[in-house]
């Protein structure tokens, strides 16, 4: 008879060194993101040349029609995404979770790569296919005399919005449908219930938690985006009247940290409330990934709507890529669907003039990347391996970077670092700002990568060590960090991957071109339609690092998984 396994000893008391970790870690969550955040939320409830605390700034908001609009429509634009990634994600995740589907694995793979490309760079491309003289309306004009507004005004942004953020809603619902005990709805059909109503009653609510949790983050990423709405000339939205607020009037203005202060608030409220959705109700099953039951099999016309389906899908989602490649390539696009001819010269002056961009990116997202794998590993031993007192408010504090705005970030650097030097005269509002800002917010997810992987390493291999008279620092180097490794660099490469196209929280940091990263450059670039051509080649170039780093954070994490399989 198998013995249980023993249970892990008492976590050691605290030791001096380890004590000093987390002072230094909680120094830098200061400084980097408590500091530059408060400094917003300070600014926005003080009056203006004063300290004396003030409501006026949030009075003039609501007063001012301008600002009510822009709350109002990211609102709107927010919900009507999460609408839209919806209608897109539940057909995919419930054709290739609860039926017998060919290419099941090849269809989620295509629809992930919505996100490894920025949703900036997308709207142009999809512009180029949907826009008002686009390739789809051209055909449309032509044959039938209409066209389809796809791309006019707040429309433009939440359809850009729906294709690049419904990943979300599709990983997460996928993996909730595939944990339902398909027992359920075999129950369910005996009793009489079939089709949309065995959907909308049995497996839908199950599998309310994943798509709860895909939709709050595509409604957070929505609301927050700064670049999407002011590419497609859409300025009446909170982030874009943020940025236009202190770059235009300055950072003296409280306007623009009054406006940081509601998107902060939306973030936690929609996160708050997607948390409450599900609090007290039990979605529980009795058995996991289906009850053993084979996915029904489809019959022939079932068949042929779910691939016609999945291939309308695919076709809208991957649109952007097609456009963006095809942009890169093309000598001139206007008024026709496809380009009038093709060439390579984008490529030759990005690698010519514009290499400056892809440098500084692999600098500064490597530099940030470095950062968190380091702080993500210190605070995941602290909170996992000591008694430290407050230990747990380590792990709090970097993981409410995810609830802080970008542009709010970027506004509290600007605010809180903007003249001051270090020690040898070096602004710090400089490109080093820049990597502090990149750590900052790629921070969680290094640390949910690291902390996963010490959690699967039992305490006793570290016991052991030290009751062999090895020193902590010498176990911690030893034992812990070679099998910490393959977390550890899923979460560089996950840092490196998502900071490279960081925009919103770098936007304003950039002072001078020289300093500028990639997503700096492609903003720059598609502002004009002489530089969409070399745009989209650093685009390509763009979707390729932040694609080949997400291949690469697979095949680790599965690595991972498979070496302490081939160990036992």
């Amino acid at each position: 008879m198998a013995l249980p396994a023993p249970r892990a000893r008492a976590r050691l008391s605290a030791t001096p060194g380890q004590i000093a970790l987390a002072l230094g870690i909680a120094v830098f969550l200061a400084l980097f993101l408590v500091w530059p955040s408060a400094t917003v939320i300070y600014v926005a409830f003080t009056e203006k040349g004063g300290g004396a605390f003030t409501l006026v700034n949030f009075a003039d908001f609501f007063r001012t029609d301008l600002f009510l609009r822009s709350f109002w429509n990211s609102f709107y634009v927010s919900a009507m995404a999460v609408a839209g990634a919806s209608i897109l994600a539940l057909p995919l995740a419930y054709i290739t979770s609860r039926f017998a589907f060919r290419g099941t694995a090849l269809i989620q793979t295509l629809g992930f790569l919505p996100l490894i490309m920025p949703p900036f760079v997308g709207a142009v491309a999809m512009q180029l296919f949907f826009g008002r003289n686009g390739s789809v309306n051209l055909l449309l004009d032509d044959a039938f005399g209409f066209k389809i507004p796809f791309m006019e005004g707040l429309n433009g942004v939440i359809f850009v919005q729906s294709i690049h953020y419904f990943p979300f809603i599709l990983i997460n619902l996928s993996a909730a449908l595939r944990n339902i005990d398909a027992s359920m709805e075999e129950a369910a059909q005996n009793l009489g219930s079939s089709g949309f109503r065995l959907f909308r009653r049995i497996v839908f609510p199950l599998a309310m938690p994943g798509y709860i949790a895909g939709a709050s983050l595509v409604f957070v990423k929505v609301f927050d985006d700064l670049a999407t709405p002011l590419l497609l000339n859409v300025k009446d939205m909170l982030a874009p009247q943020a940025y236009l607020r202190v770059t235009s009037i300055g950072i003296a203005d409280p306007m623009g940290y009054v406006i940081a202060v509601v998107l902060i608030v939306a973030s936690v409220a929609a996160m708050a409330l997607s948390a409450l959705a599900t609090r007290g109700i039990d979605y529980s099953t009795v058995q996991r990934g289906g009850g053993g039951l084979a996915r029904r099999k489809l019959r022939p016309y079932e068949s042929v709507l779910a691939y016609l389906t999945v291939m309308l899908i695919l076709l809208l989602v991957l649109a952007p890529h097609a456009g963006l490649l095809l942009l890169s390539f093309s000598t001139v696009w206007s008024f026709s669907p496809l380009p009038d001819g093709y060439t390579i010269s984008h490529y030759a002056r990005i690698f010519g003039e514009s290499s400056l961009y892809i440098k500084n990116t692999l600098i500064y997202a490597s530099l940030a990347g470095l950062i968190d794998v380091v702080l993500g590993t210190a605070i995941a031993y602290l909170v996992l391996r000591t008694r430290l007192v407050g230990r747990d408010m380590l792990d709090w504090a970097a993981s409410a970077a995810l609830a802080v705005p970008g542009i709010v970030l970027g506004i509290g650097y600007l605010r809180a670092f903007y003249g001051v030097k270090l020690w040898d005269g070096t602004p710090l509002a400089s490109w080093i700002v820049i990597v502090l800002a990149l750590a900052t917010r790629r921070l969680p997810y290094a640390l949910r990568a690291c902390y996963a992987a010490l959690q699967q390493i039992s305490v006793s291999l570290e016991e052991a060590a030290e009751n062999l008279g090895a020193t902590k620092l010498r176990t911690v180097r030893r034992i812990v960090t070679p099998l910490m490794m393959g977390g550890m660099l899923a979460g560089f490469v996950t840092s490196f991957a998502t900071a490279a196209v960081e925009l919103s929280a770098t936007l304003m940091l950039v002072q001078s071109n020289s300093d500028a990263p990639l997503a700096y450059g492609l903003y720059v670039l598609m502002q004009s339609a002489a530089g969409r051509g070399p745009g989209a080649a650093l685009g390509v170039i763009a979707v390729l690092l932040v694609g080949v780093c997400t291949v690469l954070s697979h095949f680790v994490i599965e690595r991972g998984r498979a070496m302490p399989q081939a160990g036992h």
